[in-house]
């Protein structure tokens, strides 16, 4: 008996000492500054949304500091890596469209990463299409235009988008294929270059985030053609959709935040609340809102469920223009 009470005592004096430094891990994490991963360069529309997140999580959290962290490159694939690499204790996130998700496993031979293993899904943050443009030295007014002078020369027919990979490129890619003709993708590190090459003229046309073109469009640098929903965009009303142009096709897509994988659910429901809290802020959605974003906020379950239903999705599509990358 005498031994059994000691035991007893011993454990529990353990488990008091470790429930005490879990609790006093869990206060630190708290108050650690937490880095937002946005794997573009700063002025896209992902950083964009990134640092409207950051301002209201920090308010919501009571003042804990969150920082956007931009590591551009690989079409978003070097701040996945840093996401993976991270400890799973809510202090490391990370903002991606949807594309890296549920695209890339379809592309990529040597992806390094599995989108669903290793990762948390956080929330989903906003929905958006895409917005087709023609450059200031163009002339071309709608798609019918930019495919006949695609045709008449070839030269003039290429289009910029944010990386190799990514879904502007496969909507590029179908938008060849529905309309018979060659056009030429041009990737770049992130929305913001890639609207610079085609403001100033060096790729014929854009493909990319509605939010990403329409500052330029507003200020006549540039001209929205079309956008790739299943109806018109409410900042572009008077842009019709390619289905209105006679091409039958339309793409979505959204932005979400993950953290890495095995996030405790403490930690995981703490950034969930914060973050739904923040990008359905008022302010935050009136901006977001402004920028052509269908501001969501979701569970992580529901988060999931979109992510699988996506990836079952875009596979055929994808395989069917035969496009991979190492």
């Amino acid at each position: 008996m005498k031994r059994m009470t000691l035991v007893s005592a011993l454990l529990a004096s353990s488990l008091f000492f470790l429930g005490g430094a879990t609790s006093a891990q869990t206060a630190a994490n708290t108050n650690k500054p937490i880095k937002i991963l946005v794997g573009f360069p700063a002025g896209g529309s992902a950083d964009v949304i990134a640092r409207v997140l950051a301002q209201q999580m920090s308010t919501k959290l009571g003042g804990q500091s969150v920082i956007v962290d931009n590591k551009p490159g690989a079409a978003g694939r070097i701040a996945i890596e840093a996401l993976k690499n991270s400890a799973p204790d809510g202090t490391t996130l990370f903002i991606t469209p949807s594309g890296p998700m549920v695209i890339f496993p379809h592309v990529f031979k040597k992806l390094g990463f599995d989108t669903v293993k290793d990762f948390t899904p956080v929330s989903q943050l906003a929905g958006f299409q895409f917005a087709i443009t023609s450059g200031p030295k163009s002339g071309v007014k709608n798609i019918a235009e930019m495919l006949a002078k695609a045709k008449s020369d070839p030269s003039t027919a290429s289009f910029a988008t944010p990386g190799a990979g990514t879904v502007p490129q496969f909507l590029g890619v179908m938008l060849s294929d529905a309309a018979k003709v060659d056009l030429q993708h041009v990737p770049f590190q992130g929305g913001a270059p890639a609207l610079n090459a085609v403001l100033g003229g060096h790729v014929g046309y854009g493909i990319d985030v509605v939010s990403e073109m329409l500052e330029a469009q507003k200020a006549g640098k540039l001209r929205v053609i079309a956008v790739s929903g299943s109806k018109r965009s409410t900042e572009l009303p008077d842009v019709p959709t390619l289905r209105e142009q006679g091409i039958a096709m339309d793409a979505s897509a959204w932005f979400a935040i993950y953290g890495p994988a095995n996030m405790p659910p403490a930690a995981l429901a703490r950034i969930n609340k914060a973050v739904v809290e923040a990008i359905t802020d008022p302010a935050a959605k009136a901006k977001l809102s402004s920028m052509g974003f269908d501001v969501i906020g979701s569970t992580s379950e529901q988060l999931a469920a979109i992510q699988r239903a996506d990836l079952n999705k875009w596979e055929k599509p994808v395989k069917a223009t035969g496009f991979q990358a190492d």
